[in-house]
């Protein structure tokens, strides 16, 4: 599902795809960092891979087998994962000059021949706890921001929800596919990987925040908050600081239709701000 977003990858039956060899080793380089502030540096590893391997399958190897190419003993490769079966968004990093998930990035698609390289690199938009291990903070709280939450009264028995006609269950369905991986970040433009946390609140919220934003803004009882929601999408680092790079769409890894979210929280903002200009 993903190989297309990958520069290295062809889609699955295409006559021009590779056959991955056997037995074959492959360079694995990886930017390491050793803590916040601290200098990076590359590390190449070779790895021998099975058939159905992937990056972190590889990682994994690494880890068990610290050597680098020239016969030094390092310290293992830090990674984040969780599901393995990209659900958890955890370990996302930056492929081959991609960002992705690793657990769905095979290794038979991207490097199957004897000697070819994965490059492996953290997210840049996010602070370096330890080499591809990043700070995804800014990320949650923006969601915050956005109160993509629904609420309730209480945790005792509410009875049937609300009826949902099928398209918009539909919508809502793919909406709620975001797994908060960061991919969508990482690719805008517009989301500075330098603002500081006492800069969050007013810096961009980024495609994840506002489409979230929209799948609670349809929830028959999350629309409560509605207003909220458009007040903070219609203020600094809201909506209007989207730059229409279209980056975010390219890289989901779930194709979550984020710029049709943008668009329709755009047209949500203004009706808001037309409604609150005259009726108060």
């Amino acid at each position: 599902m993903l190989n297309t977003l990958a520069p290295t990858s062809t889609p699955a039956g295409s006559a021009n795809r590779k056959i991955a060899q056997a037995g074959r080793t492959v360079l694995f380089r990886v930017l390491r960092c050793d803590g916040p502030g601290k200098p990076s540096r590359w590390e190449e590893f070779k790895v021998p891979v099975p058939p159905g391997a992937n990056v972190i399958s590889c990682l994994q190897h690494i880890a068990a087998n610290p050597v680098t190419t020239a016969g030094v003993r390092t310290t293992p490769v830090v990674w984040d994962s969780g599901c393995l079966e990209e659900v958890c968004g955890a370990c996302t990093m930056v492929i081959n000059g991609k960002v992705r998930q690793s657990c769905s990035c095979l290794i038979d698609d991207h490097a199957p021949r004897e000697g070819d390289v994965i490059t492996l690199e953290p997210m840049s938009k996010f602070p370096i706890i330890r080499d591809l291990w990043v700070d995804r903070e800014r990320l949650f709280h923006n969601l915050r921001r956005v109160r993509a939450w629904v609420p309730i009264d209480g945790t005792y028995s509410l009875g049937a929800g609300p009826r949902e006609n099928p398209d918009t269950q539909g919508t809502r369905y793919k909406l709620s596919e975001c797994m908060s991986c960061g991919c969508c970040l990482e690719a805008c433009p517009q989301f500075n990987h330098e603002a500081s946390p006492e800069s969050w609140d007013t810096a961009f919220v980024g495609a994840h925040a506002i489409s979230q934003a929209r799948l609670f803004n349809m929830h028959e009882t999350g629309k409560v908050l509605a207003g909220e929601r458009l007040d903070e999408l219609a203020g600094p680092g809201g909506v209007n600081e989207c730059g229409n790079a279209q980056n975010c769409v390219k890289v989901c890894p779930k194709h979550i239709p984020l710029t049709e979210s943008i668009a329709a929280m755009g047209r949500a903002v203004t009706i808001h701000a037309v409604k609150k200009f005259f009726l108060g």
